[in-house]
């Protein structure tokens, strides 16, 4: 490689690096500014306890629509352009909702900003696998912390920007610009002629293998495993955000406190997805890795249940922890697929199913409460997630890989000479 093309690629590179971080970012934003605003949206749009509700499942529901869809985007389109698509939807669903007038137009372009949001959890996997297959851990590390910090970031803010504003469209809409900042890096991205040829495919005695026409991952035990390991993470950590202020509020803790044990909560992600993508790649089981942060989240179960009021700190810290669960999920699916292509049909389905499964289960808590009037079998869901999480870590837990699993194409394509 001539130093001029070493250049245009490591120019490349940190664009992708950049635009990659800041999506991230900005994953969270929509789905965690507005609960903090309610107290001045409701009132105003007329939300009521059904709409409210509607808007807590709405991001999980989404979420699971177009993590099944957008495999077929990036089929069709390619990455680069099924993510600018991604942060337009999202940057124009959230602008226009700060104007909106009334509730069912809210949701409606709620809708809208979460489709963006879902086609962008699916991309980014894939978009790491592309552009630093040599450097994985070191980038899903970034991208997850990045993550956990926009989940901490946008509800921490969002109050104090209203405020400081009066007026909490202009909160909403300031979310916009953080998402609009994604287009920079990969607006040069889709326009950039990058004839370098990427090492993202396996090589087989100096050849590199091309995936299948088409991978079905219906019919892969990998696809089906992560999205049953999703499924059980997703639905604790929904639980959790839905429900700790309510359940600590009714075991005799103050408003405030409720409130900051739920920001603990959310920025105790931060610490496992450093360590996560650093850790995990080394073991030869990864499912040393889901045990020990299932031990957290058991304890930090417990702990809630048995001794609310007490040691509210230590159970919150424990649950926190847990969420290291969900890093893994997000790493494996690179490590469970061999090609751009096998990472974004894996990341689509894992996450399509994953969401769906996941989305009913804080409303269940709910309505279990209220059918036995307490908390017990709410509790006992919880155990349930986990192992249902724990049945997708084994599935996940061997080497096997999605591209191993038969497609609709059959066989795959000739082998294909590096040049």
């Amino acid at each position: 490689m001539t130093p001029t093309a070493q250049l245009q690629n490591m120019t490349g590179r940190i664009g992708a690096l950049l635009g990659i971080l800041l999506m991230a970012l900005s994953l969270r934003a929509a789905v965690v500014s507005v609960p903090p605003l309610l107290g001045s949206i409701g009132p105003e749009l007329g939300f009521d306890s059904f709409s409210t509700g509607l808007l807590a499942m709405l991001a999980p529901i989404v979420f699971a629509a177009f993590g099944l869809l957008t495999p077929r985007l990036i089929r069709w389109w390619g990455l680069e352009k099924v993510l600018v698509t991604a942060v337009l939807l999202a940057v124009a669903g959230q602008l226009v909702r700060s104007l909106v007038g009334d509730v069912s137009s809210f949701l409606l372009l709620s809708v809208i900003t979460l489709a963006g949001y879902g086609m962008g959890n699916v991309v980014l996997p894939p978009l790491v696998k592309k552009y630093f297959p040599d450097r994985l851990a070191v980038v899903t590390s970034g991208y997850v912390t990045m993550l956990a910090v926009g989940t901490w970031m946008a509800p921490q803010f969002s109050v104090p920007l209203a405020n400081a504003t009066g007026d909490w469209r202009t909160s909403i809409a300031a979310w916009a610009l953080l998402s609009a900042i994604v287009l920079v890096p990969w607006a040069i991205q889709l326009f950039k002629d990058r004839k370098q040829p990427r090492p993202d495919m396996p090589l087989v005695n100096g050849l590199v293998a091309a995936p299948p026409a088409k991978i079905n991952p219906w019919r892969s035990p990998v696809a089906w495993g992560l999205a049953i390991f999703l499924a059980g993470n997703s639905a604790q950590t929904y639980v959790y955000f839905t429900w700790l202020p309510p359940y600590l509020s009714s075991q005799g803790l103050d408003t405030l406190t409720a409130g900051s044990m739920l920001a603990l909560f959310a920025i105790l992600g931060l610490p496992v997805s450093l360590l996560v993508p650093l850790w995990v790649p080394r073991l030869r089981h990864p499912i040393i890795a889901v045990l020990v942060f299932t031990s957290f989240w058991i304890t930090g179960h417990l702990g809630m249940y048995l001794s609310p009021a007490q040691g509210t700190v230590v159970w919150v810290v424990f649950a926190g922890l847990g969420q290291g669960t969900f890093a893994i999920a997000l790493l494996m699916m690179n490590l469970r697929s061999r090609t751009t292509y096998g990472s974004g049909v894996l990341s689509g389905f894992s996450q399509g199913l994953g969401y769906a499964g996941a989305a009913i289960v804080p409303m269940l808590f709910g309505m279990v409460k209220d059918a036995t009037g307490g908390w017990s079998a709410s509790f006992a869901m919880l155990g349930i997630c986990i192992a249902v999480m724990l049945t997708g870590a084994v599935m996940i837990n061997g080497p096997r890989k999605i591209e191993d699993s038969p497609g609709d194409a059959g066989a795959p394509r000739p082998l294909e000479r590096v040049v």
